[in-house]
């Protein structure tokens, strides 16, 4: 039996479908909304607005869930490698061992850049933001990597989102190199995923890097815990660009551009300056609470509450472990990290910050691990995008494949100005 909700104005009646997901969510189809009664509806960022089906990522955020494809992210960040999620969230299952096998070959064959690239990177201002480099790059593929014209459709979408995963973490660590002038390390097939790029990052010819494991781990559950989250602003973008049937490369440009900002991807880079400015206040973080209370203050608390989490942020729980777990191993003594889990311990007794759902979140902790590894904060938000990646490769591919696919054009409701007649510019006051 067909479900469906009843909508009355003046007088007049139109009934609306009702979609129901998998696991109970409950959506009022209104695509037929203008053409049968003129209106539209209002939904600033759109909190309220559905825009798409999709299999890729549940997440309930009063009960605290997140799942990949339909396995629990707890399960994933304990037991899966990164490349495995990858392709879990890409291909809607977990690879068997020949498929894996293969992956992994292609991801190791795909690994390196045009040389060319390196022009780029020396010639970008030496003040740029490595995300805006990155995005910028990768837009820039296209041209080095143009289509496939021998392979059919599916064989070449393959090979290119094999081949973008493949050189963002080479990217990544070459335009870090880069920035200090150091040698361009290249990378190894005898490391894994995560290893390769630690490597890429700090090896060099005077202190040859020494894999940790602790680091390596801490790596790969930081990426597999951000590799999506649903329709969050960057993989919006990557939907609405990509609508307008875009290549892969600047679909994901446009994601990089998104995520940059400090209230999505930004916001680790966030805790720690934050960090870092109460330790320059005094290293006390009462006044910081004292400021985060007063509504008459812009100051907020990074790294603390969430848009769609009312409760714990799952993934900060599985953080906060690895977070407590890498701080012991490496015997790491900073005054940042002193300070980031006495604001913890005081916020998360708070009542007013526990009436107002403000747990520590994802960002938190996740500062707090990429410091401890060593990456430095203005690259914190590049880590970010190299483990969203598979989710927006996961989205775009989604979006690319939709029988029912339309170009993203929204609607608005004006509030200026009504028609008038030119004025001469000898008559204007």
């Amino acid at each position: 039996m067909e479900d469906f909700a009843t909508l009355t104005y003046n007088g007049q009646k139109i009934t609306l479908p009702v979609v129901i997901g998998t696991e109970g969510e409950r959506a009022i189809d209104i695509s037929n909304l203008r053409a049968e009664t003129g209106f539209i509806t209002l939904d600033p960022g759109y909190a309220n607005t559905g825009s798409c089906l999709s299999a890729i990522t549940y997440m309930d955020g009063e009960k605290g869930v997140l799942r990949y494809r339909g396995i629990p992210v707890e399960q994933l960040a304990e037991k899966s490698t990164f490349k495995e999620t990858a392709y879990l969230l890409i291909n809607g299952r977990l690879p068997n061992r020949e498929e894996l096998t293969r992956f992994s070959v292609m991801l190791n064959d795909n690994s390196l850049v045009h040389e060319d690239l390196k022009t780029f990177y020396q010639n970008f201002p030496r003040a740029s933001h490595p995300m805006g480099i990155l995005s910028s790059m990768v837009n820039a593929l296209r041209s080095f990597y143009p289509a496939l014209t021998t392979l059919n459709l599916r064989e070449e979408i393959t090979i290119t989102m094999t081949r973008l995963l493949a050189k963002i973490r080479t990217m990544a660590a070459m335009s870090y190199k880069i920035s200090r002038g150091h040698k361009v390390v290249y990378p190894r097939s005898d490391l894994t995923y995560c290893e390769n790029f630690l490597n890429m990052m700090f090896d060099n010819p005077v202190r040859p890097y020494q894999i940790n494991r602790e680091a390596v781990n801490a790596l790969r559950v930081f990426w597999i815990l951000h590799a999506d989250h649903e329709q969050n602003c960057s993989t919006t973008a990557v939907r609405v660009v990509s609508s307008a049937r875009v290549n892969l490369y600047a679909a994901i440009s446009s994601g990089i551009a998104a995520l940059w900002g400090p209230l999505h991807g930004g916001a680790n880079q966030a805790v720690i300056e934050m960090l870092t400015a109460i330790q320059a206040d005094g290293g006390s973080h009462k006044k910081a609470i004292e400021r985060a209370k007063d509504k008459n203050d812009p100051f907020r608390l990074m790294g603390f509450g969430h848009r769609v989490y009312k409760t714990y942020d799952p993934r900060a729980k599985i953080m906060k472990k690895m977070c407590d777990e890498l701080l012991e191993s490496l015997q790491i003594n900073d005054p940042l990290l002193d300070i980031a889990k006495e604001l913890e311990e005081v916020v998360q007794k708070d009542p007013y910050f526990i009436d107002h759902n403000l747990y520590p979140n994802v960002d938190f902790y996740s500062g707090i691990v990429l410091r401890a590894i060593g990456i430095p904060t203005s690259m914190f938000t590049v880590m970010f995008a190299i483990g969203r990646l598979p989710g927006w490769i996961a989205q775009w591919k989604e979006s690319v494949d939709d029988p029912k696919w339309k170009i993203c054009r929204p609607r608005q409701v004006y509030t200026g100005a009504q028609a008038y007649d030119f004025v001469p510019i000898h008559a204007r006051v």
